[in-house]
């Protein structure tokens, strides 16, 4: 399966990952997240657990569970860490440690590397056995709000290590070692490998989108830091200049139980326009993103938080330019001026949006920039080099 990726990363990057994977044989990990499916963590998870598996890595993938409370809980968590307020009392953090005790009867924690993903799990390693925790952290975390953090760092300082996605997202209050590790996208999955033409044609038009006017699309969740208003403002704006339409695709996750109020706050924002297409698709609708992101002239990424965005790699990938707000991840993939463009306003997002629609080639050479860019940067066999490497350095082992 590796070998598939040589002849797009090269043959001497295969080779040095089955190189370090072999440091690696015997060694059990298990992957911890809160979600099977919905966003971009169990994106690279169902990627990269068989790619750790045709290494010869004994590796396995767990989902906790928990009921809406603790749900609610934990999305309280996720904005007041990335927004820098919130409103958690000792009560919620009650809830948060009474299901870490219930997954830690439910969960495996014996593995050799018990590789834990964002704030949901992360209180499990208060059970950890003799063995080598590391905790990967998607959201921003630089600017938390103070109680919470306090709470979760308690938990937090107990890891081997910690992986953050970006230099910013660093903590200068954690002793354990930081390891920065930018998200990937998978060239050969579904979402991303090369579709026909009329494969794109077929999808439109199952969802009575018409070729008629250019596209723009963002593809997020509906989540209140993914700007999804203001995407539809600036599109709106845009639609003064350029006869245009606008797809916001978006899909539910198990763990995020504010996607339902967030969804119907932008259908009221619509308000029936006939050019903005609203779509709920569910989770696993690959081919149909694809299709959407290959049939835009533009993509739009307008988060005001963000941990990366891989949404960013996948269109620059399939040589779009995007339009991105200028936070976390984001600047690592959009190279203002080179790849796209950053934005901080809803006014800077509609003035890129028209100079793009009305200079396609220089949207093009954009696009053909940011292709390059993914290809050196943001790859899944990258992030799958720097995960063994991160693996072997915590458990005290040398190449």
């Amino acid at each position: 399966m590796i070998e598939k990726y040589a002849p797009i990363v090269g043959e001497q990057e295969i080779d040095g990952i089955v190189k370090i994977a072999e440091k690696l044989k015997g060694v059990s990990v298990l992957h911890v997240n809160s979600t099977k499916a919905g966003g971009g963590v169990a994106e690279i998870l169902n990627r990269m657990v068989p790619l750790m598996k045709d290494l010869g890595i004994n590796v396995d993938w767990k989902v906790i569970r928990g009921d809406s409370e603790f749900f609610n809980v934990t999305k309280a968590f996720h904005n007041s860490l990335q927004n820098g307020a919130g409103n958690l009392t000792d009560e919620h953090f009650k809830i948060y440690d009474k299901w870490q005790e219930i997954n830690s009867t439910e969960v495996p924690l014996d593995y050799d590397v018990m590789f834990i993903h964002d704030p949901q799990p992360a209180g499990l390693v208060k059970y950890r056995k003799n063995n080598t925790w590391i905790w990967r952290c998607h959201i921003d975390i630089s600017n938390p709000y103070p109680p919470t953090w306090k709470f979760l760092s308690q938990y937090v300082s107990q890891y081997k290590s910690m992986i953050i996605s970006v230099p910013s997202f660093g903590r200068d209050d954690m002793e354990i070692p930081q390891f920065i590790i930018p998200p990937s996208i998978d060239p050969l999955s579904v979402k991303n490998s090369q579709i026909h033409d009329v494969t794109v044609r077929r999808v439109l038009k199952k969802y009575d989108i018409k070729e008629d006017k250019p596209i723009i699309t963002q593809v997020s969740r509906f989540d209140r830091a993914k700007d999804p208003i203001g995407v539809i403002k600036a599109f709106k704006l845009t639609r003064n200049h350029v006869d245009s339409q606008l797809v916001y695709v978006g899909s539910p996750a198990s763990d995020d139980p504010e996607g339902e109020i967030v969804y119907n706050e932008v259908v009221k924002e619509v308000d029936g326009e006939k050019d903005i297409h609203l779509l709920m698709l569910p989770p696993g609708s690959d081919l149909e993103i694809n299709a959407f992101q290959r049939a835009s002239s533009l993509v739009m990424q307008k988060s005001i938080k963000e941990g990366f965005g891989l949404t960013v790699s996948e269109a620059l990938w399939k040589e779009r330019p995007v339009i991105g707000g200028n936070t976390g991840g984001i600047p690592l993939q959009v190279i203002h001026g080179v790849t796209g463009y950053l934005v901080d306003s809803v006014e800077g997002a509609s003035h890129y949006m028209t100079f793009l629609l009305k200079n396609k080639e220089y949207g093009s050479l954009l696009g053909s920039r940011g292709k390059e860019h993914v290809r050196q940067n943001f790859l899944i066999t990258r992030e799958l080099r720097d995960y063994l490497l991160t693996i072997l350095y915590s458990m005290g082992k040398s190449l």
